[in-house]
């Protein structure tokens, strides 16, 4: 299996594009970090406790007469954030370091998510292409085996997208921020309460949670790739899929319950860590379960038809 792994691993950088990516998800972080310092670090507002209980008065405003509870527990957990900043004297605006840059920087996530679907979109249908195919079917290694090898090297393609962007991220950050005083905290809102947690450890967990998304849209591209043995399919459905599949659901949730059985309504699992999920009556468990019944799904019609179709002929 190791060398299996290897070997797909070999493919994946003996192409041009691969080393075309990650130029461009450096060039993102380092962009992004230029355009922020060239906007510059603005003076704190002295008056910014005045503005954020004027947004409180705004939002119980536009609350009444509105029955949507997803829009009641957004708005409840803005209002209790603001609260406790104005409480305990922590702006918004506060000191801009590293840290903050490389939250920012989660926002190319999606870009990264782009890269991860085609390689995984052309992992098994470039096979059938380029007809190498039959090299690896006539070899003494099970099929499972071999689609196994390439499910995995994809994983780990995806972590290592996702290590680049987020050291490129702080290396930047650094560099243009300086780390900061250490006293930037996040304001953390569960069970109508707010918590202050460590800003670094928010940031490992926000990505690791943003990173459900693009496991999930890269199965997605594997497994069509793999059944429909068509990159350009794979990665057409999963990138449309991926720029419109959040938005719709975020419209259908406000008329429709049935819209949490939906992919893209679990894939955002800080959703229940920031207190605010899509529909109300969903919980952190019951995301799992439904990311899990798809993920198995996605895998049993891409080894099925992998394994059973006479792919060597």
């Amino acid at each position: 299996m190791f060398n299996l792994i290897v070997n797909e691993w070999i493919k994946i950088f003996n192409r041009k594009g691969t080393y075309v990516m990650i130029a461009i998800l450096l060039l993102s972080a380092i962009g992004l970090g230029v355009l922020t310092k060239m906007i510059g670090e603005t003076d704190q507002n002295p008056d910014w406790k005045k503005e954020l209980m004027q947004e409180n008065k705004d939002m119980k405003e536009q609350l009444k007469g509105v029955n949507n509870p997803a829009l009641e527990k957004s708005y409840e957990r803005s209002t209790a954030i603001n609260e406790y900043r104005i409480k305990h004297d922590l702006p918004e605006d506060g000191d801009y370091s590293a840290l903050s840059f490389i939250s920012d920087a989660s926002g190319n996530i999606p870009l990264l998510g782009l890269f991860v679907i085609t390689v995984a979109a052309g992992i098994v249908a470039n096979e059938f292409s380029w007809g190498t195919v039959k090299l690896l079917v006539i070899r003494p290694i099970s099929r499972f085996k071999i689609l196994l090898a390439k499910y995995f090297t994809v994983l780990l393609f995806a972590l290592a997208l996702l290590f680049i962007l987020f050291a490129s991220a702080g290396i930047t950050g650094l560099a243009l921020f300086g780390a900061g005083d250490g006293s930037q905290v996040h304001l953390a809102y569960a069970d109508g309460t707010v918590e202050e947690k460590s800003l670094l450890l928010h940031l490992a967990g926000s990505y690791l949670l943003n990173s459900i998304s693009l496991l999930m849209m890269a199965t997605m591209a594997f497994m069509i790739s793999a059944v429909f043995r068509n990159s350009s399919l794979a990665v057409g459905i999963s990138i449309f899929l991926l720029a419109m599949g959040g938005t719709v659901t975020n419209l259908l949730a406000t008329k429709f319950d049935w819209v949490k059985y939906i992919l893209f309504a679990n894939t955002d699992l800080t959703q229940y860590f920031d207190g605010s999920p899509l529909v109300s009556d969903m919980t952190l468990g019951f995301s799992i379960v439904v990311l899990a019944v798809y993920f198995i799904v996605f895998h049993v019609l891409a080894f099925g038809a992998f394994t059973k179709r006479d792919i060597a002929s």
